[in-house]
């Protein structure tokens, strides 16, 4: 009986949302840059909200949150929303609403948010499953979003199991990655693994400039997959400017759970007599892998700029945007640095463009 009724509720979404008008598409659309303006005032609601979430992840405090919601309502502006538009104005949207099951991170705040903005944005429902990380902003903005235009909540859904779906955007570990393979072959989707960043050294960077690329390193912790794990930098580079630049940084050394992570790893690398360098709250070692433990940042040393694209490119897969201060020939997303956890609202995770996969690869399928 409930399969009967959530086919009904499925077709009678479809059916209000292929009547909408012009008129009624664009107030949508005017929605999400309210959104946007409703999100930079950070009314006393909003401050509740920001202070439920930080007491139930301790890795969510107030002033990373609040980056979180800055990042997303920057997103949000008008202009950015017409970018982002006409960038897939050329595919019609979806003839037959389909639903799209989204299995989000909660790695850092509201990351998946822009997952299932793309799936309104294409006419379809969203089927959503929180993490148990961040559950609370989620629902608290995109409640705020319907507030402003009731026709969005025809299309949010709220799962604790994905059950009767069209395609899935999931997004894990390495190892989930290889059961969301296997549970979902059977319909179109798109399955993200690990990724890191890299963050580009020189040697003639200013102060400012080092200063900006330990946002990159420590905004949320490094905990998000545009954050920088991993630096490459000139042979005989010295790390002692870089130090300096991100003196600031050591307050988060009295967060008590990163402040564990450093001891731990630092124990480690001491106990196996590992050589490193240690400021007091971030540790480096020269390392060939991408991904590095909580508190540490790996680094390697390059010959030439030519072979550095060079091994960059044969990365590709495992990055997912690089921070550098110049130019690169390379195919990941090159952004400067201070700028890695400020994606715009065409850069896709993974490079994987949604809307393409939205808007082509699943509107032929006939809907459940």
């Amino acid at each position: 009986m409930q399969g009967i009724c959530n086919n009904i509720q499925i077709y009678e979404t479809s059916r209000f949302l292929m009547s909408k008008t012009n008129s009624d598409k664009e107030k949508r659309w005017e929605a999400l840059a309210a959104l946007g303006s409703l999100l930079r005032k950070k009314d006393a609601e909003l401050e509740r909200e920001i202070r439920l979430a930080v007491q139930q992840n301790a890795w969510f405090t107030e002033t990373f949150v609040e980056k979180s919601i800055d990042a997303l309502a920057e997103m949000l502006n008008e202009e950015a929303l017409k970018e982002w538009k006409s960038s897939w104005a050329h595919l019609t949207s979806a003839q037959s609403p389909k639903k799209v099951g989204l299995i989000l991170a909660g790695n850092i705040p509201l990351v998946g948010f822009h997952d299932v903005l793309c799936v309104l944005a294409a006419g379809h429902v969203a089927l959503i499953k929180c993490s148990s990380q961040d559950k609370q902003l989620l629902p608290f903005v995109l409640q705020k979003l319907c507030t402003l235009e009731p026709t969005f909540e025809q299309q949010i859904s709220y799962v604790e199991k994905l059950e009767n779906f069209d395609a899935v955007i999931a997004t894990g570990s390495n190892n989930s990655s290889r059961y969301f393979d296997y549970y979902f072959s059977k319909v179109p989707h798109i399955i993200r693994k690990n990724r890191n960043s890299i963050g580009i050294i020189r040697g003639d960077e200013s102060t400012e400039e080092l200063q900006a690329l330990g946002n990159d390193i420590f905004d949320y912790f490094g905990l998000g997959c545009r954050n920088v794990s991993k630096l490459m930098v000139p042979k005989n580079y010295q790390f002692d400017t870089f130090f300096e630049a991100i003196e600031s940084f050591k307050q988060l050394s009295q967060h008590h759970k990163y402040l564990n992570n450093y001891d731990y790893n630092k124990s480690i690398l001491l106990v196996n007599g590992e050589p490193h360098l240690d400021n007091g709250f971030l540790l480096l070692k020269e390392d060939k892998k991408l991904t590095s433990a909580l508190a540490v940042l790996h680094y390697e040393t390059y010959e030439n700029e030519e072979e550095l694209c060079k091994q960059l490119k044969e990365q590709s897969e495992e990055i997912q945007c690089i921070a550098c201060m110049h130019p690169l020939n390379v195919t990941n997303q090159v952004v400067p640095f201070g700028a890695t956890q400020k994606p715009r609202l065409w850069d896709y995770a993974d490079g994987v463009n949604v809307m393409d996969f939205l808007l082509k690869d699943i509107d032929t399928i006939p809907g459940k």
